[in-house]
C-alpha cells in the first residue's frame, strides 16, 4: 500500500485504504473493491466496532460484493462488537439470497449475537417472513422455541414488535405460544404492552390465558392500560379479561389509567365496570351513564366485566386518589359520575379530597365536594320522585355557562365585599358542608385575604347543588344569609330580585 495510507481518525482503527474498501463494499462498488484488493488492502480489516467489509456487504444485501469477498477468503463467521456476524446481519435486514450464499460458503447456522438472538430471532423481530421461510425449510436443527438471553422466543419478539404475519407463521408451524420470558411475560403480554392490536387479536383467537400474570403480577390488560392502548384494552375486556385483577402492588387497570392520565381509557373501564342491573349512587345503570354522557361505543362493551372503582393499591389508594394526586380533572369526573366511596382513606389516612387539597388542586377538590354533596342529596331522594337530573348531563366541573353568569357574579361580590372572615364558614355549616369540606377549602392559602377565595368557592359549590336540585338560588341565598344573622343583606338581595323580575340579569345587581 502507499506510504500516505494512515489511520482515518483517532476514533477509528482503519487505514484510509481500508476505510475506502469498507465504503465500496457498503455501496457494492465491486470495481473499487477489486482495485483496492490488487493494491494489497486487508479485506479482513475491522473498524472500531469490529465490523469488516463482509459485514457491510451482508447488511446491505450486496450479492456481488459478498461473492468477491468470499473469493478472497473473507472470514465468514467473524463477529462485530455486538456479536453480529454476516449471516445474522443478512437475517436482520431480510436478505434471503445473501443467507443462501453464506450458508453455502459454510457459515455456521447456529450462531447468535451477544443478546442470544439467532437467525430466527433476528428475522422474527424484524418481520422478514421470506427469511423465516428459508430458515424453516432449508436449514437443519432449527428450534422454534429457542430463547434469547432474556428468555424470549421468536414468537415473543414478533409479538413484541407487531409482526402479525410472522406471528401467524410461527403459530402455524407449531411453536409453543405459552412460553414465558425471564420476566414471566408471554407473547400476549408483550403484544398488549406495545399496543399491537392485530397481534393481540390473534393471541386471543388461539386461546391463550388472558389473565396470566408476569413477575410483577401484571396481566396483559394491566400492560395495555398502562400504555394507554385503548383498542387493546377494549379487545381484552370483550374477550373476558378480569378488569379488577390487581398486580403485586395492588394496582388495577383503572389505577394505571388514572396514573397515566388516559381519559378515554378511564371511560372505557368505567363503562365496563358497572353492573347493568345494579343501582349505583346515581340510580342509573352503565348503559344510562354511557348514553347520558355520550359514550356510544362503550354501551357495547360487555357489561358483565365489573370494574371496582373503590379498589385500592399498595398505598391503599383508589383510582380517585391517584387522579386527585395528579390533578387529573377529566378522569376524576368520570369516576365521580360513576359513583365512588369518598370516605376511603389511604395509608396516610387521607381521603381523595384530602389528597386533592394537599396538592393544591383546587378545582378538583371542589369537584369532590360537589360530588359528595350530590351523593347525599341523591340518596335522600331515592325514595322520592325527583330524578329529573338524569335528563341532563351531569358535571362536577366549574360552571362557565352564560345562564349562570349573573348569579355567579353576585356570589363573587358577596364573598369579596360583604362576608367577613369566618362568616363563610357559618353559611357553609348552615348549608350542611362537613368539617372535611371546610378544611379542604381552607387548605388554599392566598394571603391574609384568603377567606374571600374560600367563601367564593363555597358559594359556587353550593350553587352547583342548588341547580341540580332545581331550587331557586336567590331563595337559597336569602335563607342562608338569614340563618347566619345577615338579614339586612338577605333583604337587599330579595328586594333587588323583586324589583325587576323580567330581567334576571339586572334583578340581582348589588
Amino acid at each position: 500500500m502507499e506510504e500516505e495510507d494512515e489511520l482515518v481518525s483517532g476514533d477509528d482503527t482503519l487505514l484510509r485504504s481500508e476505510k475506502e474498501f469498507h465504503d465500496a463494499a457498503r455501496s457494492n462498488d465491486v470495481g473499487k473493491m477489486r482495485q483496492l484488493i490488487w493494491r494489497g488492502v486487508d479485506i479482513r480489516a475491522k473498524n472500531n466496532t469490529d465490523r469488516s467489509a463482509l459485514h457491510w456487504a451482508a447488511g446491505a444485501g450486496h450479492e456481488q460484493a459478498i461473492k468477491l469477498l468470499l473469493e478472497h477468503d473473507a472470514t465468514v463467521d467473524d463477529e462485530d462488537s455486538f456479536g453480529m456476524n454476516a449471516l445474522l446481519l443478512a437475517a436482520w435486514f431480510g436478505h434471503v439470497r445473501i443467507l443462501q450464499i453464506l450458508v453455502n460458503a459454510g457459515a455456521k447456522i447456529n450462531c447468535q449475537n451477544k443478546n442470544g438472538l439467532n437467525l430466527l430471532h433476528c428475522a422474527a423481530q424484524r418481520g422478514h417472513i421470506k427469511v423465516i421461510e428459508f430458515i424453516m425449510e432449508d436449514l437443519e436443527d432449527v428450534h422454534l422455541d429457542k430463547v434469547t438471553k432474556s428468555g424470549k422466543t421468536a414468537l415473543h419478539l414478533a409479538a413484541e414488535h407487531g409482526k402479525l404475519e410472522v406471528v401467524e407463521f410461527l403459530i402455524g408451524s407449531g411453536c409453543h405460544h405459552d412460553v414465558k420470558d425471564k420476566e414471566n411475560n408471554t407473547a400476549l403480554h408483550l403484544a398488549a404492552r406495545n399496543g399491537h392490536g392485530e397481534v393481540l387479536q390473534k393471541m386471543v383467537e388461539i386461546g391463550m390465558d388472558l389473565d396470566e400474570r408476569n413477575s410483577g403480577g401484571l396481566t396483559a390488560l394491566h400492560l395495555a392500560a398502562e400504555g394507554g392502548h385503548y383498542d387493546c384494552v377494549k379487545l381484552l375486556i370483550e374477550a373476558g379479561c378480569d378488569v379488577n385483577c390487581q398486580t403485586e402492588k395492588q394496582m388495577s387497570c383503572l389505577h394505571y389509567a388514572a396514573l397515566q392520565g388516559h381519559e378515554d381509557l378511564a371511560r372505557l373501564l368505567l363503562s365496563a365496570g358497572v353492573d347493568a342491573d345494579a343501582v349505583n349512587y346515581q340510580n342509573s345503570s352503565s348503559v344510562h351513564i354511557a348514553v347520558l354522557h355520550n359514550f356510544p361505543s362503550m354501551v357495547r362493551i360487555l357489561i358483565d366485566a365489573e370494574c371496582d372503582l373503590d379498589i385500592t393499591d399498595y398505598r391503599q389508594q383508589t383510582p380517585l386518589h391517584i387522579a386527585a394526586e395528579n390533578g387529573s380533572q377529566d378522569i376524576a369526573e368520570m369516576i365521580l359520575i360513576a359513583g365512588v366511596n369518598l370516605k376511603l382513606m389511604d395509608k396516610q389516612g387521607k381521603t381523595s379530597l384530602d389528597v386533592a387539597a394537599r396538592g393544591n388542586h383546587i378545582n378538583l377538590a371542589d369537584m369532590i365536594i360537589k360530588a359528595d354533596r350530590f351523593y347525599k342529596w341523591e340518596k335522600d331522594k331515592l325514595n322520592g320522585d325527583s330524578d329529573s337530573w338524569v335528563a341532563r348531563p351531569l358535571t362536577f366541573k366549574q360552571d362557565h355557562r352564560l345562564e349562570t353568569q349573573h348569579i355567579r357574579s353576585v356570589m363573587w361580590r358577596l364573598a369579596t365585599k360583604y362576608l367577613k372572615p369566618n362568616e363563610w364558614k357559618k353559611v357553609a355549616l348552615y348549608w350542611k358542608f362537613t368539617d372535611a369540606h371546610i378544611r379542604a377549602i381552607e387548605q388554599q392559602w392566598t394571603g391574609t385575604k384568603s377567606y374571600r377565595d374560600h367563601g367564593h368557592r363555597m358559594l359556587l359549590i353550593w350553587l352547583h347543588g342548588a341547580i341540580i336540585a332545581e331550587e331557586n338560588p336567590i331563595k337559597g341565598l336569602y335563607e342562608g344569609l338569614v340563618g347566619v344573622g345577615h338579614r339586612d343583606l338577605a333583604e337587599s338581595i330579595r328586594k333587588k330580585a323583586n324589583a325587576d323580575t323580567s330581567s334576571p340579569r339586572k334583578c340581582l345587581a348589588m
